[in-house]
């Protein structure tokens, strides 16, 4: 539910002289040495954003309610030798990329070796910056941040990202612009891998996606199809399942899902000008119970398949795209059946995205 109690600007400042007391955004260091900053909101949202892993999202809750997985002994420092899998902190966003998504690989052409979705996640963030005020009737703090995936001879790639929160609105915005920065086109594959975990996932839950088509990856996706919308409770050595979305989208470009019960749940809405695809990640293995809903301008399927098939997005040399992704916590049913009312709107007057995966169709 939303805030009960009355956060206009003009009776907050009636009663505070200091807007900290309802929103802000707190920069700590653990005693593992990775930096934390800790975003609190009176909407009840709560999340932990790690400066040292690309400025990623781990930890989220919403009045106490977890919405995401964590790892053990997470969050990890990173570590270019130690792999992707032993690495993962879990957390609401992991971004994948920035030349590189999907399963290990070695370049067609080269033979170097690209670990399963890249190295984003293990760059740190510099220029940290919080950013807090009233932009008309709306209390807005925004914690911004660099992150740099370069070589010399190299690529040149380019990140400031924005993570946003509203006073009163149990949303996170993350605002995303990449840049390529050298004289040349370079390979860019983004994945921003939403992680939920249990209670938000559980037994029960669906998945509302308006959508024209459902692209199975691989044997194990086929065995579930009719089942792709629906989760389930937890079991031993279940095998994922990946299930590929060709979306529509409204006027505005934007797509909407939303994983929910009957009383709660999320939405995710996000712009699909640079991000026409949208994975679905299905993971119901007892202790590492984490499902994902992954818009991305690419496949998780790596480079040189992406490449195969026509659908490898190159930067150009200067070039920039920009990214939106909005999460909105829907507690109580009516804010479910709003948001679900949404999706069906857009199912009914949407417009497919411009995706060819006639190559896993077959």
């Amino acid at each position: 539910m939303m805030a009960t109690f009355d956060l206009s600007r003009e009776t907050l400042a009636q009663h505070s002289v200091d807007m900290r007391q309802f929103i802000d955004w707190r920069q700590a260091t653990l005693s593992n040495g990775l930096r934390v900053i800790d975003g609190y909101n009176s909407s009840g949202l709560t999340l932990t954003l790690l400066p040292d892993r690309g400025l990623d999202i781990w930890l989220a809750a919403h009045n106490g309610r977890p919405l995401t997985w964590i790892s053990q002994g997470s969050p990890h420092a990173p570590d270019f030798g130690g792999g992707w899998l032993r690495l993962f902190n879990g957390g609401v966003l992991v971004t994948c990329g920035l030349r590189h998504a999907g399963p290990p690989e070695h370049d067609a052409r080269s033979g170097q070796h690209r670990d399963l979705h890249g190295d984003f996640s293990l760059l740190r963030a510099y220029n940290i910056a919080v950013n807090a005020g009233w932009r008309e009737d709306r209390y807005v703090a925004e914690v911004t941040g660099e992150v740099a995936e370069a070589s010399l001879f190299g690529e040149q790639l380019h990140l400031t990202r924005t993570v946003r929160l509203t006073l009163g609105e149990p949303t996170i915005e993350i605002i995303d612009v990449f840049e390529n920065r050298y004289d040349v086109a370079t390979p860019f594959m983004l994945l921003h891998h939403f992680n939920f975990g249990y209670p938000l996932v559980q037994d029960g839950v669906e998945l509302h996606v308006a959508h024209n088509t459902v692209t199975l990856r691989d044997m194990q996706a086929a065995s579930a199809h009719h089942d792709w919308a629906h989760y389930h409770a937890a079991m031993p050595r279940h095998l994922e399942e990946v299930f590929f979305h060709q979306v529509l989208a409204g006027q505005d470009r934007r797509a909407l899902a939303v994983l929910a019960g009957a009383r709660f749940g999320l939405a995710l809405e996000w712009d699909t000008t640079h991000e026409p695809y949208l994975t679905q990640w299905k993971n119901y293995r007892q202790g590492t119970y984490v499902c994902g809903v992954e818009p991305g301008n690419c496949l998780p399927e790596g480079q040189n398949r992406a490449a195969r098939s026509g659908r490898l997005v190159q930067l150009g040399a200067g070039e920039r795209h920009v990214f939106y992704n909005r999460l909105t916590v829907l507690d109580g049913a009516e804010e479910v059946i709003a948001a679900r009312a949404r999706v069906a709107a857009i199912q009914r007057s949407g417009h497919p995205v411009d995706i060819a995966l006639t190559d896993y169709a077959a």
